[in-house]
């Protein structure tokens, strides 16, 4: 059975930043996709990061899917913790959300990850960033 457990989501101010880990179970992470979404509250979900996970220790290419976290958001693995995490820097109010951990996505071509067809899902982790 696979299990995508999220954590280090909580609350933080404007400007600090959060690392949130997706431990995996059940599923070996070296392969296809995975990547991060996130959900306000009145708003859909939204894709935030993916990363390629093959191609050996420390993983592959990486594609923004919202253009609002480049360059303050950074994705990456650790094959031999099966976890993948995501390093939130610079947070603004508009960053809260629950975030969810995605897997097993097909890539769009090659090794490029986008937002659709990812078979395995966390329960999510709430970031909350006040101003």
């Amino acid at each position: 059975q696979v299990q995508l457990v999220e954590s280090g989501g909580g609350s933080v101010q404007a400007g600090g930043s959060l690392r949130l880990s997706c431990a995996a179970s059940g599923y070996t992470i070296r392969r296809n996709c995975m990547a991060w979404f996130r959900q306000a509250p009145g708003k859909e979900r939204e894709g935030v990061e993916a990363i390629w996970t093959g191609g050996g220790r420390t993983g592959g290419g990486t594609t923004y899917l919202t253009d609002s976290v480049k360059g303050r958001f950074i994705i990456s693995q650790d094959n031999a913790k099966n976890t993948v995490y995501l390093q939130m820097n610079s947070l603004k109010p508009e960053d809260t959300a629950m975030y969810y951990c995605a897997a097993d996505g097909e890539p769009l071509y090659g090794t490029i990850c986008g937002a659709q067809g990812y078979n395995y899902w966390g329960q999510g982790t709430q970031v909350t960033v006040s101003s």
